[in-house]
């Protein structure tokens, strides 16, 4: 290799991108100018051929050959599905219109016109009578009662009336009573952490709570509720947040008294 750089003979050397690393390295060992290598290594640098172009291609010819295979595939879909979505729809609607008949049509009763009474009159013999028109009936209204409809509407009205049976729950001589004229959600908890109440009740519930020991009392949807506590009304707009009243109630001196928490 070493006399082959002495020789400036580069043409059996195997690798071509190590030359300027042997030529550089090889000239500083012998102690040459940095300038001298550099022209050395500027002569024998190759210079890579320009690319010349051969050939063109249209814009058009360019997006065919890119987006024809896109483009097959969206016209074999067309082709394919929209004829069968086409008559699954249509089979449908034909099946569903042959069974539909409007509910308000009435029924086409066949009259016979005049034209056709009067030649069938001519074609009868003179000695037979041909019998008078039957005419339509009017439709009467029956007058009559019905006892057993009243007695059920009254039955019926004293029952929407007459006020929902109260649920009691609890053990104890104070009553915490509950009316919901809407539906809401009712939290009642004691002091022990037994919950008499937990849940969504719906409208028209009345319920009442016995305890001995203070209680926790959340009411959803206030608006629609009523309590009362030993009797006394309880005024929820006090302990109102929202639409959501909480109050507890309190036992002093044997006495049940809300109080706010």
């Amino acid at each position: 290799m070493l006399r082959r750089l002495e020789r400036d003979d580069y043409q059996d050397i195997d690798s071509k991108v190590y030359l300027a690393g042997y030529i550089g390295k090889y000239g500083h060992y012998l102690g040459m100018e940095p300038a001298l290598i550099q022209t050395e290594l500027d002569r024998i640098k190759q210079t890579e051929p320009t690319l010349v172009a051969t050939g063109g291609i249209s814009h058009s010819r360019f997006l065919l050959d890119r987006y024809a295979t896109a483009a097959t595939y969206v016209v074999l879909t067309a082709v394919i599905v929209v004829p069968m979505v086409w008559m699954g729809v249509r089979g449908t609607l034909n099946r569903d219109l042959s069974h539909l008949a409007p509910l308000d049509a009435t029924p086409v009763a066949q009259v016979d016109s005049p034209e056709s009474t009067v030649n069938d009159a001519a074609r009868l013999p003179s000695h037979v009578a041909l019998p008078p028109p039957v005419q339509e009936q009017p439709l009467l209204a029956s007058m009559a009662a019905f006892p057993n409809l009243d007695s059920s509407a009254a039955s019926k009205k004293s029952s929407v009336l007459a006020p929902p049976a109260a649920v009691e729950t609890g053990v104890g001589s104070h009553n915490l009573e509950l009316s919901l004229t809407s539906a809401s959600w009712v939290e009642v908890t004691d002091a022990a952490g037994v919950r008499l109440e937990y849940g969504l009740l719906p409208a028209g519930s009345h319920k009442i709570y016995q305890s001995d020991k203070p209680l926790d009392v959340r009411i959803g949807n206030v608006s629609g509720a009523s309590a009362t506590i030993d009797g006394h009304p309880v005024g929820l707009d006090d302990f109102r947040h929202a639409n959501v009243a909480h109050f507890g109630v309190e036992i002093r001196d044997g006495k049940a008294t809300p109080t706010a928490l």
